[in-house]
């Protein structure tokens, strides 16, 4: 019997669920969660070898964690909002178990984080050799370097840094599922997944992000014309911390396609 992912939830209404990204828990959600609680049921999920499922120590492969992502969501089924690594789970989850799936919101997230000759507003891949590395010698200093890389130039960097980080240390992630997290960031691509899903798919950009550039909002539009995208101005890697308020009122816009 496949398990269930540890789950937070609040409100009530429409399902909404949220997949946090590499390195980070479900209490990176958790601004977000309350803002919703009024008109939603939100759902904050952690990924194996994450928060309150560090006891696991391994994430796991992809195909597991969409099979268990899909058991724990409702009956009724739910809209995915994944952010960075949780949008590849959030994408194979909707692919793997389109019945429990409404739709899938990508934040700051992308089918392919690597470049190709044919994908260019992506990762280079020596960034992520160097993470993985570093995740051999030390493990937190990388994440520390993975954080802030997150948020640079922006001019409130510091404050968004320190709620971060303070959420990260509370729960701080397995070295395992960190370096398996890692492998699925240089691996995966799920390009022809994100083309053929039959729920509606949008994403979430932030114009500063340097991991998941905006330009790449072209070549999502090539691979699904139909798609809804949106940039957040002065936004990084994760717009839902650095622009609430906007990030708030494109996902609820995006509830209503």
């Amino acid at each position: 019997m496949t398990a269930a992912l540890k789950t937070c939830s609040l409100g009530d209404g429409p399902a909404l669920t949220l997949v946090h990204g590499w390195g980070l828990n479900a209490g990176v959600w958790e601004d977000l969660a309350r803002a919703l609680a009024d008109d939603f049921q939100v759902h904050r999920v952690d990924l194996p070898g994450h928060g309150a499922a560090a006891d696991e120590t391994r994430l796991g492969d992809l195909d597991t964690l969409a099979d268990r992502l899909a058991v724990t969501l409702p009956d009724a089924g739910s809209t995915l909002v994944g952010w960075s690594l949780g949008a590849l789970v959030a994408l194979q989850a909707a692919a793997r178990h389109p019945q429990r799936v409404h739709r899938v919101i990508l934040v700051a997230g992308t089918p392919r984080f690597v470049q190709a000759p044919d994908w260019p507003h992506a990762m280079r891949l020596p960034i992520l050799d160097a993470f993985a590395q570093g995740l051999a010698a030390q493990y937190q200093v990388t994440l520390n370097r993975f954080l802030a890389l997150q948020f640079h130039g922006l001019p409130d960097a510091q404050a968004t840094l320190k709620t971060l980080r303070g959420r990260l240390l509370d729960s701080p992630p397995t070295p395992k599922a960190l370096t398996e997290g890692l492998g699925l960031l240089r691996d995966m691509d799920l390009r022809p997944t994100l083309a053929a899903l039959p729920c509606p798919v949008h994403a979430v950009f932030g114009e500063y992000d340097t991991l998941v550039p905006a330009a790449a909002e072209t070549s999502f539009r090539a691979l699904r014309p139909t798609m809804r995208t949106a940039v957040i101005e002065g936004a990084g890697h994760a717009p839902f911390l650095s622009r609430p308020a906007e990030f708030e009122a494109i996902l609820r816009s995006f509830m209503h396609d």
